[in-house]
């Protein structure tokens, strides 16, 4: 495995700049996922990284050694795309030993790494399958242990889960954590799905407009998010975000927005609180319950409340926001200052 360096990568289609100076560093073993919404230039940024796409200035290593201008066959790199891209007239053997034939290797290492990587992804039954008679999940699993049978330096997804339905989505993901518990490799994945990037990533990249806009671990984004845009962006539901003059007493301070997650909203009586919202919609989940409502000029405002509510559409309800979680955020969309940490997280 191999970490990875990029320096001031920049790529332009034309006169259109995708990626505007991108400098990142992912140390060796790291499962790192880009996030941002479409258009920010992650998968492009992905492509860089594979070979896929040329660079427009800026320099790439990968385990120290330059490859800027190498072929992608030669970075000893293996991607995994949305579209799971199997051969449909070879079994899942043959889909998987193809590239291993290619190379030159011997038979009975071929036969060794298929044979283990269809064990650790649970595809020792369907080696002698086609494609076709396969499952979605099990189809990217197939693409999955194309990858590792290659052994490579960086493995690279590209939204590998997206086709699935939902209950996939959690069980392919959480193969998809073990593996890397497992083997220990360097990991490069793209996605748009929030859980996906909070439950798998050691770090979290934001992009936003070919640009970083902040890396750390998922619980320092959450907790401490740099500014406007990755407050904005990164938890679901999203935080709430109120202009200061909408709220009473001390809990604006020198701000021009205030930040407060939904759970950190808090119903209490009238004479607590911060603000009175309206309800406009109660979404009973059992366990938990969203309430969305409307703020004084009809910002809207995400409240989580634990268990179950009696609330109903049209309801006034009074509410305070926990000093401890306030975060708070200049003219300018900058963290005024650093915000408590309740959890820590270890990369």
């Amino acid at each position: 495995m191999a970490g990875l360096e990029l320096r001031g990568i920049r790529k332009d289609y034309g006169s259109t700049a995708v990626l505007k100076g991108i400098d990142l560093s992912i140390a060796d073993g790291e499962f790192v996922v880009f996030v941002g919404p479409s258009g920010c230039g992650k998968s492009t940024l992905l492509r860089v990284i594979a070979g896929l796409e040329t660079v427009t200035a800026g320099d790439i290593r990968i385990d120290g050694a330059e490859v800027t201008r190498t072929a992608a066959s030669d970075r000893g790199l293996a991607m995994v795309f949305q579209s799971y891209a199997l051969y449909p007239h070879m079994t899942v053997h043959q889909n998987m030993s193809f590239a291993l034939e290619n190379m030159g290797i011997a038979k009975a290492e071929i036969a060794a790494r298929v044979d283990r990587a269809a064990r650790m992804l649970r595809l020792t039954d369907y080696l002698q399958r086609r494609p076709a008679a396969l499952s979605g999940g099990q189809r990217q699993r197939v693409a999955i242990g194309r990858a590792i049978v290659r052994d490579p330096k960086i493995f690279l997804f590209d939204e590998p889960l997206s086709n699935l339905d939902a209950e996939l989505r959690v069980a392919t993901r959480k193969e998809l954590a073990a593996l890397h518990a497992e083997i220990g490799g360097t990991m490069i994945y793209v996605t748009h799905d929030q859980v996906e990037a909070m439950t798998l990533a050691d770090r979290i990249v934001v992009l936003n407009g070919g640009r970083i806009e902040q890396i750390g671990t998922p619980l320092e984004l959450y907790n401490r998010p740099a500014n406007l845009f990755v407050a904005g962006f990164i938890g679901s539901p999203r935080m709430n975000l109120l202009p200061t003059e909408l709220v009473r007493g001390e809990a604006a301070g020198p701000a021009a927005t205030l930040g407060i997650r939904p759970e950190h909203v808090e119903p209490c009586q009238e004479a607590e609180a911060d603000l009175t919202v309206r309800i406009d919609l109660v979404e009973q989940l059992g366990g938990e319950t969203f309430l969305y409502a409307a703020a004084p000029n009809d910002i809207p405002l995400t409240i989580r409340c634990d268990g179950q509510s009696r609330l109903v559409r049209g309801d006034l309800l009074p509410v305070r926001f926990s000093r401890d979680h306030l975060h708070r955020f200049d003219a300018a969309g900058l963290a005024c200052r650093p915000e408590p940490l309740l959890a820590r997280s270890h990369s």
